[in-house]
């Protein structure tokens, strides 16, 4: 039992088990699996070090290196961590980079402090090959893109669908200059596997919200894209007033929640000051100078009304934010591809409605 090995089954991540990650903090930066929590067997500094005396010295010698660096108090602390997740978490996994070594020193270290727990065959690297693989296999599945102009709350639209992939969730993103999320965007192996773990539970047609390929910083999987490209299309359009009141929801009130709620008011209210000021500048070469300079002033009159009570000021810079920046720049992008098929045009609710009948009819019997 202390040995014991399971297969790299992604059922694990669709039963949502607990994953005690033995690798370095700085591995588990660069990605992680879904429902890890990163409990290390050796720290950054200490991983360095055996692995240059790896590239020296050969395995053993780096083998007995790490012994001696995880030893005495710091393995008992070590192991204590994994004994405190495990009073709350008893059928927690263990699994390293390869399924290899690391995970098993942990796994015989609980099996001698009395509890033993599975360890996952390859590792994160074979639950990762898994979890593109499922990525890939879901680019063959039948796909619908919701399209329109910025305001027409497609997001909305894909999260009321039993069959949406909000993408923009898995990026932590909005997918304009004005997307930017206050917590910090998942690396580009964290998006590939929220974005799998999510597919786990859509197995027929997918409903998407068309995206360019890059979505803040992340980037859709290649052969996914091209799923996306050939997909058909829908067409939400709904005028000005309705998409402002959208707009003033998303860049304003829904922004400012998230960074109250993590930062407080004082901080939080500089916070959403600066990302809203640098994401209208990121467009000074597409507004020109002009324009931007009378954007920028009535930004700071709106956030001026803001502190008096009036957040309902902020339409005054994103009303011709809308019409002089995104409406064109759509428009634009329809005329480009002008050989695009759209199954339905319409109004928000006829376009949910329509996108229910296509999954419907995309559903095998």
């Amino acid at each position: 039992m202390s040995h014991e090995l399971i297969e790299p089954d992604l059922a694990l991540l669709q039963a949502g088990k607990v994953l005690i990650d033995v690798r370095a903090p700085v591995e588990f930066r660069q990605g992680s699996l879904p429902g890890a929590v990163n409990l290390p067997l050796m720290n950054d500094e200490e991983r360095h070090r055996v692995g240059i005396e790896y590239k020296q010295a050969g395995q053993q010698a780096a083998i007995e290196l790490g012994e001696r660096l995880v030893a005495g108090d710091v393995r008992r602390e070590r192991i204590a961590a994994w004994q405190a997740l495990l009073e709350n978490h008893p059928d927690a996994i263990i699994y390293c980079f390869r399924g290899g070594l690391r995970s098993r020193v942990a796994q015989q270290w609980l099996a001698e402090a009395g509890m033993p727990r599975p360890r996952i065959r390859g590792g994160w690297k074979a639950m990762r090959q898994a979890l593109c693989a499922r990525i890939d296999a879901a680019a063959e599945q039948p796909q619908l893109v919701v399209g329109g102009l910025t305001g027409c709350a497609k997001t909305s639209l894909i999260q009321s669908l039993e069959c949406g992939l909000d993408l923009e969730a898995c990026a932590r993103h909005k997918g304009s200059a004005f997307g930017r999320h206050p917590l910090e965007a998942p690396s580009q192996i964290d998006f590939e596997h929220d974005m799998g773990r999510r597919l786990l539970e859509l197995p027929g047609p997918l409903a998407l919200e068309d995206e360019s390929r890059h979505i803040g910083v992340a980037n859709i999987p290649l052969t996914f894209w091209r799923g996306m490209q050939r997909a058909p299309r829908i067409r939400v359009e709904m005028p000005l007033d309705w998409r402002l009141e959208q707009i003033h929801k998303d860049y304003i009130a829904d922004l400012w929640a998230v960074y109250q709620g993590q930062f407080g008011d004082w901080l939080g209210w500089s916070l959403m000051r600066k990302q809203l000021s640098s994401a209208l500048l990121r467009l000074r070469k597409r507004l020109g100078s002009a324009r931007l300079a009378r954007l920028q002033r009535l930004q700071e009159l709106a956030f001026r009304e803001h502190e008096r009570g009036n957040p309902k000021a902020h339409e005054a810079w994103l009303a011709p934010l809308l019409t002089e920046y995104y409406d064109p720049m759509y428009r634009y992008q329809l005329e480009k591809h002008n050989d695009q098929h759209f199954l339905h045009v319409g109004d928000w609710d006829s376009c949910l409605a329509a996108a229910r009948d296509w999954a419907a009819s995309a559903t095998p019997a």
